[in-house]
């Protein structure tokens, strides 16, 4: 499997490294101290991982908290493999995988000096699947399905924490690794951490200025041994994404934000500045329609049908990432991702045949509906009011205006954006959808049954659930493999979310920034805790 290739011009020699398996800067000794100032591009919903699911939340808040576990920061492709203890010491599969069991770290302490212990591991895990009984309640709560198999979560003494699931679900250790799983304190509400942050993680949360930054300092009190190694992290919040570039350019900031680095933006920097580094990944996220199936006028077939045959594949991937991307379909396609279907498997898809075919029977299907050059259909595109939604949006509208499907658009903060999806207080949507990890129970359950918070389409197929249910439990690794491609086809058919493409970044950075390592997941990165300045 391809790790993040690392990109590093100096002098004008282009040399390549693989730096999936080791951190850029390997080999010299860390230096502590200093603050990294860091590329934001909004200001976050909240501050609360749980209730959110944007890039905007993880990255700026994720050097608060910590995990059970983690994917190893140091190792860019993520598996089961990589991942690494964090409040865990260790953990175990019992009773033929239906029991994990957890020893916690000793001595562990809140921000606020409060001990940490197994209770607020039970409290975090079951306020997300709302749990019988438990008040506790999140906002808005978008993986509330990750943990559907979880019967029960016991805590027997401080230091140990057991979840005891409904059948064995081996995909439950790579969901708990994510950066959307930290542990949150049980003597905090909910609703106070949308605007504060009590965690136990490397840096504590100094001031958040709404417009400006996200400012965090060490915490001296951190449980691994001589980390962080910075003194502190500004987020620098610059919304307009030429003035984001413009400020690396110049030093104000020493790294990028994921997903932020395009071609154009790669190129720039590079021509500016000879030694920047860049890394080259994916982003585990995917640009997609959204068509609501519950309210007209997509909730007749053949016109989600037309939508999805007209919006030409390549073209999108060339025209608005400028060849950053990778076509797919519900999983993170190859060579960055494990279940992503094979470019011989996408043929037969709609969008990705011959675009001139396919916008005719676009035509043909607009027809049978009712549809045409005499009575036009006319909707509105919804899109987050960022730079790359809009780009994508622009496109979409082009396509369907080939096919006579008049639209407008409309630009959504992303404040309100994830509660007018839930919502389903829309028509049609241009849309960007991030997975946890790459593995198919975080996407499949999160994005796609009925009754999941994130399944915006409300799209519902007791078929397509059956099969998921069936290859999160099944230990044949060949077999889920085949489950997978079968499950993804169908979405595909269906129109439940068309994928347009998946994104690729190139991951910017001064010279001077050691140990951040990108990884093929950008939502898992982010803690920081080995970045050093070797200046």
């Amino acid at each position: 499997m391809p790790r993040s290739r690392l990109t590093v011009w100096l002098t004008g020699a282009l040399v390549l490294a693989l730096a999936g398996s080791s951190a850029w800067g390997a080999g010299a000794v860390p230096k502590a101290g200093g603050v990294l100032n860091a590329m934001h591009r909004e200001d976050p919903p909240s501050l609360s991982i749980h209730d959110e699911s944007t890039i905007s939340v993880n990255w700026g808040v994720m050097p608060c908290y910590s995990n059970l576990v983690v994917f190893n920061p140091q190792r860019g492709h993520e598996s089961p493999a990589t991942i690494v203890g964090d409040l865990a010491e260790k953990w175990a599969w019992q009773d033929g995988g239906r029991t994990l069991v957890f020893t916690l770290r000793p001595g562990v302490r809140w921000h606020d000096g409060r001990p940490f212990s197994s209770a607020d591991v039970k409290y975090t895990f079951d306020m997300v699947r709302e749990a019988p009984g438990t008040t506790a309640r999140l906002r808005l709560n978008p993986r509330k399905l990750w943990y559907a198999q979880v019967q029960a979560i016991e805590a027997p003494d401080p230091g140990t924490v057991i979840f005891r699931l409904k059948r064995p679900q081996p995909s439950l250790v790579m969901m708990l690794a994510s950066g959307y799983s930290p542990v949150y304190p049980a003597h905090i509400p909910a609703a106070e951490l949308r605007t504060r942050c009590v965690g136990t993680g490397p840096f504590k949360l100094k001031e958040y200025r709404p417009g400006e930054l996200i400012e965090y300092v060490r915490n001296p009190d951190y449980f691994k041994k001589g980390l962080p190694y910075l003194d502190g992290i500004r987020f620098i919040i610059i919304k307009e994404r030429g003035t984001r570039i413009a400020a690396l350019q110049a030093g104000r900031l020493d790294v990028a934000m994921p997903s932020e680095t395009t071609i154009p933006a790669r190129d720039q920097l590079r021509r500016a500045v000879p030694a920047m580094v860049f890394f080259e990944t994916s982003r585990n996220d995917n640009d997609n329609i959204l068509l609501n199936f519950k309210k007209p006028p997509f909730n007749d077939a053949r016109l989600r049908r037309a939508v999805s045959l007209a919006i030409d594949r390549r073209q999108y991937i060339t025209a608005v990432r400028q060849g950053a991307a990778l076509p797919g379909a519900a999983m993170l396609a190859a060579p960055w991702g494990s279940w992503g279907l094979r470019p011989a498997e996408l043929g037969d898809l709609p969008g990705t045949g011959d675009p001139v075919k396919q916008k005719a029977e676009a035509r043909q299907l607009l027809s049978e509906a009712g549809f045409g050059p005499g009575r036009p259909l006319r909707v509105a595109v919804s899109t987050r009011t960022l730079a790359s939604y809009i780009d994508q949006a622009t496109f979409v509208i082009d396509q369907l205006k080939q096919v006579g499907i008049e639209t407008s658009l409309e630009q959504v903060e992303s404040a309100v954006w994830y509660g007018k999806m839930t919502r389903g207080d829309y028509t049609i949507a241009s849309n960007t959808t991030g997975i946890g990890a790459d593995d198919p129970d975080p996407n499949l359950y999160e994005n796609f049954l009925c009754n999941s918070p994130r399944n915006y389409t409300q799209y519902c197929n007791p078929d397509i659930e059956r099969m998921i249910d069936e290859q999160s439990q099944t230990l044949d690794t060949g077999r889920r493999h085949r489950l997978v491609a079968e499950i993804q086809k169908r979405l595909e058919l269906d129109g439940a979310r068309p994928v347009l493409g998946w994104n690729i970044d190139y991951f910017a950075m001064w010279p001077y920034v050691r140990n951040l390592v990108p990884h093929q997941v950008q939502y898992n990165f982010g803690r920081l805790e080995q970045v050093w300045l070797n200046r």
